[in-house]
């Protein structure tokens, strides 16, 4: 079986996901090409090398050229002419059983061109979703907008400058597009990392297609009660921790909430880590919150997670909650906000789920948890074992194998 992958760029969370699931096929005999945009971006990244089996395809002045004529007429997706034909060429040639869409909507590749192909190939196709915007007209969150145009057209904007940002509202003719190119594909079926996005789906201008829940996947051979000397540093011996993690600390992830649960909190027996905070948003802290900038090194967010004594998620979008995952099993339960695909990470036996931006409860679910401790570290580690990497990714591995199989069935029958 010959299978190709594309996302926008071949690292951070999308892009390990991909360039994971390739290696699991790859592992049961599979053939497998990854692609990816070359990006032109001013900010400097720690971009893995690229692996055998990869290939970048545009060009970093395509990039620039899409992103910036993508913003100024707000027609993300509707450039790349000539670095998407090449893409297809490419695809053409290598000839796939399947092809397999992650993230494609970062100014990274010309959808009419892509997805006309598709349709006139008749190509299997899974299309992981690792947001919402496949179904609006804009946006990949509406969730803190509270809106529900993208259920039946999107107009009037009032968001059009959220990622990925453009300078007008465009929101009316993408949405037709968009409807236009992404439906009436002969097979396609689409994976949500949740079944909150499920369900969103099932309302959308996709509704036709079926979906398949696969929850994104934790390497547990990281992830995993960690001992460390990180209280000792940081002098927090007798203190009962809550701990954040978020990489782009603002109000979608509750930075606020954080601020609020400072003031309200005794600093004597109560102490808030936040992990991912950059210098500017660290300067502007309460004193009583332990700022700690990104790291990139996974076993040394394992330490962070099994330190706390609890981890507060109070992310007001969210499809599914990775660090929940994470901080479970490292042996920290957790307590979230009622909102996206994070309380589906948790049962009774790990944590808790109070409405979104009920800080009043939240604050009262942290003192009972406080004074009664009633969730065990085992229990955490067993939940977590629901999202072990190796699993999930086979799960895509035998989707394929079941497309796959399902065609060849189909063949027998002309």
């Amino acid at each position: 079986m010959r299978i190709v992958q594309i996302n926008m760029i071949h690292y951070g969370s999308t892009g390990k996901i991909m360039m994971q699931i390739a290696e699991t096929a790859r592992n049961r005999g599979d053939e497998v090409l990854t692609f990816s945009t070359r990006t032109y971006s001013k900010v400097k990244t720690n971009e893995p090398q690229i692996s055998q089996g990869h290939k970048l395809f545009g060009s970093k002045f395509s990039a620039f050229l899409h992103s910036l004529l993508g913003k100024i007429f707000a027609k993300n997706g509707f450039y790349s002419r000539c670095a998407t034909k090449r893409l297809v060429r490419k695809i053409k040639k290598y000839n796939p059983d399947i092809i397999h869409l992650h993230n494609i909507h970062n100014f990274c590749i010309n959808l009419p061109i892509l997805f006309n192909y598709i349709k006139r190939k008749n190509i299997k196709t899974v299309w992981t979703l690792h947001d919402c915007w496949a179904f609006t007209g804009h946006c990949a969150y509406f969730d803190m907008a509270n809106c529900d145009k993208w259920k039946t057209g999107c107009h009037n904007c009032l968001h059009y400058t959220d990622y990925p940002k453009v300078y007008k509202d465009n929101t009316k003719w993408l949405y037709k597009k968009k409807k236009e190119l992404f439906t009436g594909i002969r097979d396609l079926t689409i994976v949500t990392p949740s079944n909150w996005l499920a369900r969103l789906v099932e309302q959308s201008y996709l509704k036709n297609y079926p979906v398949k829940v696969i929850n994104n996947g934790i390497d547990l051979s990281v992830f995993k009660p960690t001992h460390s000397d990180f209280r000792q540093r940081f002098n927090l011996q007798d203190k009962f921790v809550l701990l954040g993690v978020a990489f782009g600390w603002d109000k979608r992830k509750g930075l606020d909430v954080f601020v609020e649960l400072a003031k309200r909190l005794d600093s004597n027996v109560f102490k808030i880590v936040l992990v991912g905070v950059n210098a500017e948003t660290a300067t502007n802290l309460p004193d009583n919150i332990i700022a700690i900038n990104r790291t990139n090194n996974q076993t040394e967010l394992a330490e962070i997670y099994s330190m706390a004594d609890l981890f507060v998620n109070p992310t007001r979008e969210e499809v599914f909650g990775m660090v929940n995952a994470e901080s479970l099993a490292c042996g920290t339960p957790i307590l979230t906000f009622k909102t996206g695909g994070s309380p589906e990470v948790i049962d009774a036996t790990c944590g808790s789920v109070v409405e979104k931006d009920d800080i009043d409860s939240l604050e009262q679910e942290i003192l009972r948890i406080y004074k009664k401790h009633p969730y065990t570290k085992d229990a955490c580690i067993t939940r977590s074992k629901l999202f072990d990497k190796n699993d999930k990714f086979s799960e895509y591995v035998n989707l394929y194998l079941e497309l796959y199989e399902k065609n060849r069935y189909n063949d027998t029958l002309f």
